[in-house]
């Protein structure tokens, strides 16, 4: 229907455009209809023709030969204006007017020949006739003579001078044509109007032969009306073909169905018209048809030697084969217009089947001669289209294959259309299937796929498609298939299967697919089957691939139609089978074993296919699961276990994507339950307990992680299909191996581990959650540190991936809601601050629990998230490499001990705060941790807040630890941003003073008093300065005012400033002790402090005797701090100074008083 519209819009272009319109009037119409032409035309009394008025009725009858002179004197006129045109610009406007008329005239004359002709002639007995009734009489064969004359005058068209037939392709700009191309067109005039009018000269005598009299008498030989038709139909079809060919000459092979035979549209419409007229008169004259006379024209152009027609038409052409098919095919669209537009006048189908007849032997010459690809592309091209307008027979059929049964080897290429002209071969059997189906699905006439259908496909191809098409004639049953099977059959045994070469072999599968899918599916199948088993058991790889491919692509036809591929698997299977253990033999070369790789690569390759085309595996696919994948897996290299894997993927993705009623509830009937088990089975048998060898690898691929959680989900589908060894919970099991194990490297826990969290079935208890939860956090606080160790970004994004899958999880999100803090946001952050946020959130939860039997159950699920989490940082201890790792491993531990302090003070994690502390923070060696300790130890220290409950051991360590800390970061001689940056002081500082702040400065406060602070007789501790600035920037940077916490440092301020004359010691521990007066005794109170009093009491009575005038001193300053603890201790000074003046002996010491 599509071609039908296609080809009317055609037709309506050439009504539009064609210069005489007969079609657009109809006026062709009513001529074969034998009604008027133009019944409003040449209706008055009187005509005016060539500047004369004319008698309308008489004028032809009593002046024919004087108004045939007048045609002629104009039309010699117009050959005198074209002999005498010049190229004057100027000139040609008058000429085209003045050329213009004189044509006007001439076809007007013309156009009265046909109705006045068209009065009945009724012929009145002899004798009593009157003389016009005589002229009248004589009127046919006086016309007969002067059509005569006028075709001796213009001639032929083929004669017509060079420089006139140009103007059939001239593109004029405007309407202005110049006198040759007025001549041409009148020419093309005359030519129509003479068949034309003795078309209805024959028609008005009834039958009866005109005979011009004159003529015979003056020559002696017959001319008669049928006679003169004749020969012009003849001459102008010769003419037109001979035009046609110079067309042909400058045409492209590539556009052999694009450029079409005619010059211009006028020439174009002349075909048709002669088309119509043609298959008219057969019908009604039953003279010969359009397509005898093309016959009759063009089979001498096939025959060899060539020799020149008796119609001189030329054979000077490039390929006159070649000219043949085309000139053929572009005739047949023009019969393909008429059929559809003149319903009325429908070509009688059996001439195409006479004219088929010829196409056949074109093929049979054109195929012997010896042409090349391109020229037989051609012809095969144009065949195809004849074909699709008409019907293929068995002859054009047979010729075709008998010369491609022949030449199936060959490569069908053109080297000039260059790569376009390459892809002939199939890569993968969804490919050689399509390639079939497209050969049995043409493109519609005129579509861009059609006329470029020289470019995409060689012509074994476009035999192909003329296969298809002669296969699927309707109404024709398998009659075509058992005329041609035979024929196909017989072609092809032993030594001619052997002799096949690569290309070859490609074409024959091609060729038996085309077969199945047209013929009969089964008995073409077996026959290949049959067939393919002559080749050579040790034939090259490649071939062996093609044979896979063919065997697939039948499979996926078998697939397509519902039919059970269980015979065709099982052959292609065991072939499979037997090459994966030649690649499994350790004693098979490397080069054997890498082209083996070839057809095994092209198996998964195109059993991927089979699996993804079909609907329900349940046609017996399974079969093509088989144990020689247990072989090939394990002799893969890195390359072809990618493609491996990628194959194992879809299998299981195709058969998770099998409806879930089909899988979890399976039709009634026990073949039906057993399908998806059936192709489950092998997968867990043949491929499973490779990737469980892999899973410990050190260079795990996505590809082995993704194929994991494929098994995992197909665990928890099928469970009973698992093997035994994973029962009774095979999901759980295949998760243990692959997500749980704490040998397994990250980059395939973070690949795996998504995958489930992804597809979460509803049977996932908690267990299963927190299990992945605990993963999540080895992944940060160990795993991540291999982000800087793998190449590229790979573990970096799948842990990112994982982290907000993880925060998705409802037990997270359920914690952090708890805590506070919000999942939505959460989802959004990296994974380290992902991993704060959810510890923070543990932590929160734990200290808001108030029964005991929640927080022991809270604390419990706390360790199960962090798991033996020392066992995953040791090596980074061990090794100190690499740095980021250290750096990591101690920043998660520390933000454990932080956000868990209370948490981990429980009998149940007191053990491993224990671990943490003698491993992390006392370990025997600092070297290599300077970094890691610095960065991470403030969240260490936070676990002070909590040691004043707990046991003697943990705060001895703790104050080990600060003492070690404070040392070993205090540098030797005193350096302000060494002290501002120390750890332990970013540690204690905080902006409003908590408990836990509290606790850890008294602990700070007290290792400095009993460590750094002591003084050893007269000499003071080392590093004097720098631990006094230290203090000083503590006191500073916190707003403490428990005067137990200030005053802890205070004696040793004391002795600082009383035995310690050096001004940067004295400037240090003057401002300290002002900061501990000032906040001790602040001047809103009225008392003083008596945390001071006491120590300055005791300060007094250990250095009274011994340090009195240092003493003293020491207490001059600090009167100038506050007064009133200076005035609380007159009277114990006094009596101190008494007792000491009564010691010595030596009276009253005027100084001291």
């Amino acid at each position: 229907i599509e071609n039908i519209f296609v080809r009317i819009e055609d037709l309506k272009m050439v009504i539009t455009y064609c210069c005489r319109a007969n079609l657009e009037l109809m006026v062709f119409h009513r001529l074969l209809l034998r009604l008027d032409p133009a019944p409003a035309d040449f209706e008055g009394d009187t005509v005016d023709i060539f500047g004369f008025s004319w008698v309308t009725e008489t004028a032809l009858v009593e002046s024919i030969k004087l108004v045939f002179g007048l045609f002629r004197q104009k039309l010699l006129k117009l050959e005198m204006l074209v002999q005498s045109c010049s190229h004057d610009f100027g000139q040609a406007s008058s000429l085209h007017y003045e050329s213009e008329d004189l044509r006007h005239q001439c076809v007007l004359f013309l156009q009265y020949l046909v109705p006045v002709k068209t009065v009945p002639i009724c012929p009145s007995e002899e004798g009593s006739r009157h003389p016009y009734e005589e002229l009248e009489a004589q009127l046919p064969s006086a016309l007969l003579e002067e059509l005569f004359g006028v075709t001796l005058l213009i001639g032929r068209l083929k004669d017509i001078p060079a420089n006139i037939q140009n103007t059939f392709i001239m593109q004029h700009q405007g309407k202005l044509f110049p006198p040759s191309w007025h001549l041409l067109h009148l020419h093309l005039d005359i030519h129509w109007s003479v068949l034309e009018i003795l078309h209805l000269l024959g028609q008005k005598m009834h039958g009866q032969v005109v005979y011009a009299h004159q003529f015979v008498n003056l020559t002696g030989e017959n001319l008669t009306n049928n006679s003169l038709f004749e020969e012009n139909l003849c001459n102008l079809l010769s003419d037109l073909t001979g035009l046609a060919m110079v067309k042909y000459n400058k045409v492209r092979p590539t556009e052999a169905l694009t450029s079409h035979h005619y010059h211009c549209t006028c020439t174009k419409e002349l075909w048709i018209l002669l088309i119509h007229l043609l298959e008219h008169r057969s019908k009604v004259l039953h003279t010969q048809s359009f397509w005898t006379y093309i016959n009759t024209l063009l089979r001498p152009l096939t025959v060899r030697p060539l020799v020149e027609q008796s119609s001189g038409l030329a054979t000077h052409c490039k390929d006159l084969m070649g000219f043949t098919w085309w000139l053929v095919t572009h005739l047949a669209m023009f019969v393909f217009i008429g059929y559809c537009f003149w319903c009325q006048y429908a070509l009688d189908k059996i001439t195409f089947f006479v004219f088929c007849s010829f196409g056949g032997c074109v093929c049979m010459c054109g195929l012997k001669g010896g042409l090349q690809e391109e020229q037989i592309r051609m012809h095969v091209h144009c065949c195809l289209t004849l074909c699709l307008l008409w019907e293929p027979n068995t002859a054009t059929v047979t010729t075709l294959w008998e010369y491609y049964s022949k030449n199936l080897s060959g490569s069908f290429t053109v080297p000039w259309l260059g790569i376009s002209g390459l892809g002939s071969m199939c890569k993968t059997p969804m490919a050689l299937f399509e390639k079939a189906q497209s050969c049995c699905s043409p493109f519609p006439l005129g579509s861009p796929g059609h006329t470029q259908l020289y470019r995409s496909a060689n012509s074994f191809h476009i035999f192909l498609r003329v296969l298809a098409l002669y296969l699927a004639q309707d109404n024709a049953g398998s009659a075509p298939w058992r005329q041609i099977k035979g024929r196909v059959y017989s072609k092809f045994h032993q030594r001619r299967m052997q002799e096949l070469s690569e290309a070859g072999l490609m074409n024959f599968l091609l060729l038996f697919v085309v077969l199945a899918r047209q013929a009969e599916l089964e008995d073409v199948a077996s026959r290949v089957c049959d067939l393919l088993g002559l080749l050579p058991p040790d034939s090259p790889p490649a071939q062996r691939s093609l044979v896979w491919r063919g065997q697939l692509a039948l499979i996926l036809l078998f697939q397509e139609r519902g039919l059970d591929v269980g015979a065709q698997a099982s052959w292609l299977a065991a072939s499979f089978s037997k090459t994966a253990r030649e690649f499994y033999l350790k004693t098979t070369e490397p080069s054997r074993r890498l082209a083996l790789w070839g057809p095994l690569g092209a198996y998964l390759e195109g059993v991927a296919e089979v699996f993804e085309s079909s609907p329900g595996l349940g046609l017996s696919e399974e079969k093509l699961l088989n144990e020689g994948f247990s072989l090939l897996l394990p002799a893969c290299r890195q390359s072809e276990l990618s493609s491996a894997l990628g194959f194992l993927q879809i299998m299981l993705r195709e058969l998770r994507s099998v409806p879930p009623d089909v899988r979890l509830h399976p039709p009634s009937t026990s073949a039906a339950k057993e399908r998806p088990l059936a192709i489950a089975a092998p997968l867990w048998a043949h491929f499973f307990p490779f990737l469980h060898s892999l899973r410990l690898s050190n260079t795990p691929t996505a590809q082995l992680a993704d194929a994991a959680a494929g098994f995992t989900l197909l665990a928890f589908d099928l469970p009973s299909s698992a093997p035994q060894d994973l029962q009774p919970n095979p999901a759980r099991s295949v998760m243990q191996c692959f997500g749980w194990d704490d040998m397994l490297h990250p980059l395939l826990v973070t690949r795996y581990l998504p995958h489930l969290l992804q597809n979460r079935y509803p049977d996932f208890d908690a267990s299963a959650q927190a299990s992945w939860v605990t993963t999540y956090l080895l992944s940060d606080s160990y795993y991540i540190p291999c982000d800087w160790l793998v190449p590229g970004k790979a573990l970096e994004e799948q842990l990112s991936e994982l982290t907000r899958l993880v925060l998705r999880l409802p037990e997270v999100d359920s914690l952090l809601q708890r805590a506070g803090l919000q999942s939505g946001a959460g989802s959004k952050l990296e994974p380290r601050p992902a991993l704060e946020i959810f510890i923070k959130a543990v932590g929160r939860v734990y200290s808001r629990l108030q029964i005991l039997s929640e927080r022991t159950e809270m604390a419990a699920r706390a360790l199960d998230y962090t798991g033996d989490i020392m066992k995953y940082i040791k090596p980074y201890l061990v090794n100190k490499s690499p740095q980021e790792g250290l750096l990591m491993a101690y920043w998660a531990v520390g933000c454990l001990v932080k956000h868990w302090s209370p948490l981990l003070a429980t009998s149940k994690a007191q053990q491993l705060l224990f671990n943490i502390v003698n491993t992390l923070l006392l370990p025997n060696s600092l070297s290599g941790l300077d970094k890691a300790l610095r960065d991470s130890l403030p969240l260490y220290l936070q676990v002070s807040s909590m040691s004043q409950s707990q046991g003697i051991y943990l705060k001895k360590q703790l104050r080990d630890v600060i003492s070690k800390y404070l040392d070993h970061f205090l540098p030797a001689t005193l350096s302000i941003g060494a002290v501002a940056n120390h750890p332990v002081l970013l540690a204690a500082c905080e902006a409003t003073p908590t408990p836990r702040g509290g606790a850890l400065r008294r602990s700070i406060l007290q290792v400095i008093s009993d460590n750094f602070l002591q003084f050893k007789g007269h000499a003071p501790p080392p590093r004097l300065t720098t631990v006094l600035a230290f203090l000083l920037e503590l006191l500073r940077r916190n707003i403490d005012s428990d005067p137990a916490l200030l005053t802890m440092p205070l004696h040793s301020l004391l002795r600082c400033l009383m035995l310690v004359n050096e001004p940067q010691v004295r400037k240090t521990s003057t401002e300290a002790l002002k900061l501990v007066v000032e906040r001790c005794s602040p001047s809103t109170r009225e008392a003083p402090c008596d945390q001071i009093i006491t120590v300055l009491r005791s300060f007094v009575e250990e250095n009274e005797g011994v340090y009195d005038r240092q003493v003293y001193s020491v207490l001059e300053t600090l009167a100038l701090l506050d007064q009133r603890v200076v005035l609380v201790l007159i009277p114990i000074l006094s009596l101190s100074l008494r007792n000491t003046e009564h010691k010595r002996g030596l009276g009253k010491n005027t100084t001291l008083r």
